[in-house]
């Protein structure tokens, strides 16, 4: 069995830590203020580290599932970095969700090093993660992907190879887009038919009736008929930063991206209105309750 190391035990990577664990393979992690807590993984048998370099210079397969890449550059080519400790021949997976220029250039950094690298963004929520059934969108040399294929099935049911190393990226940054813009429509929809006296469980039945049904109203109907948030358990902050990160390939590849202003602008004001803990299905609440009609 590989020895696998993980960086950013967060509510994602829980799920893929717990699963690796399962499956039988050695799992080492990076001890981190912004982890969940690591006690049950440590009685599984997991072992920690307090530098990436030392983590990685102990595994064959090193993931990666940080908030964005900022944090991904400095975990691997900051102070006391990753890239300090890699041993030759060993693979980077990156599992967060990146820029797709910043994931490139990372890649260009690891095989300098003598590593191997693959971006492999995730789709799918906390609970999936924690059931071991994410989805995967990898961007990577098909050798490498068939060998990784079998460890990435620890903890994914669905796996896409999308195109080279930064296709992944791309890919996850699509769908966000997609299913983040939906969010939003349907959030600014409900906030409307709040204030125009519309009963939640008429709107609720009849957009699943018809052409508003869907995975995007599912996860917010929770919200919808209970104001229960655990249907998009996703922090508004990170919202913005997908959008954003979306924005920024389009412009790159200059694509139109008219639409996607006005979602970020509309996950801004939801941002804006609380904290970094503020969930997704809140902006409903947040939209409701400015009465202006004004998104700026």
């Amino acid at each position: 069995m590989q020895k696998i190391g993980l960086i950013g035990v967060g509510l994602m990577g829980h799920g893929i830590a717990t699963n690796i664990l399962k499956h039988g393979h050695s799992l080492a992690l990076l001890e981190h203020a912004g982890n969940q807590p690591l006690d049950g993984l440590k009685a599984a048998g997991a072992t920690t580290f307090t530098r990436a370099s030392e983590l990685a210079a102990a595994v064959d397969v090193l993931l990666l599932c940080v908030t964005g890449s900022p944090q991904v550059e400095a975990v691997l080519t900051g102070a006391g970095g990753a890239l300090e400790g890699l041993r030759a021949g060993s693979v980077v997976i990156d599992c967060s969700t990146a820029i797709p220029a910043s994931t490139e250039r990372m890649a260009a950094t690891v095989q300098a090093a003598g590593g191997r690298f693959m971006d492999a963004a995730m789709t799918r929520t906390p609970k999936e993660a924690a059931e071991g059934r994410l989805n995967l969108l990898v961007g990577a040399e098909p050798a490498l992907f068939d060998q990784c294929r079998p460890l990435l099935a620890c903890f994914a049911e669905n796996i896409t190879l999308c195109g080279p190393v930064g296709a992944g990226h791309r890919m996850k940054l699509l769908h966000n887009y997609v299913s983040l813009g939906s969010i939003a429509l349907l959030a600014e929809a409900a906030a409307c038919a709040e204030r125009a006296h519309v009963a939640p469980e008429v709107l609720v039945d009849v957009l699943a009736k018809g052409g508003g049904g869907g995975v995007a109203l599912e996860r917010l109907k929770p919200y919808l008929l209970a104001k229960d948030t655990s249907g998009l358990r996703f922090a508004m902050v990170n919202a913005v930063k997908d959008i954003g990160y979306y924005s920024q390939m389009a412009q790159d590849s200059g694509a139109a991206s008219a639409i996607a202003q006005g979602v970020r602008q509309t996950f801004d004001v939801g941002a804006g209105a609380g904290d970094a803990q503020t969930l997704v299905p809140e902006l409903v609440s947040i939209l409701a309750a400015r009465g202006d009609g004004k998104v700026l």
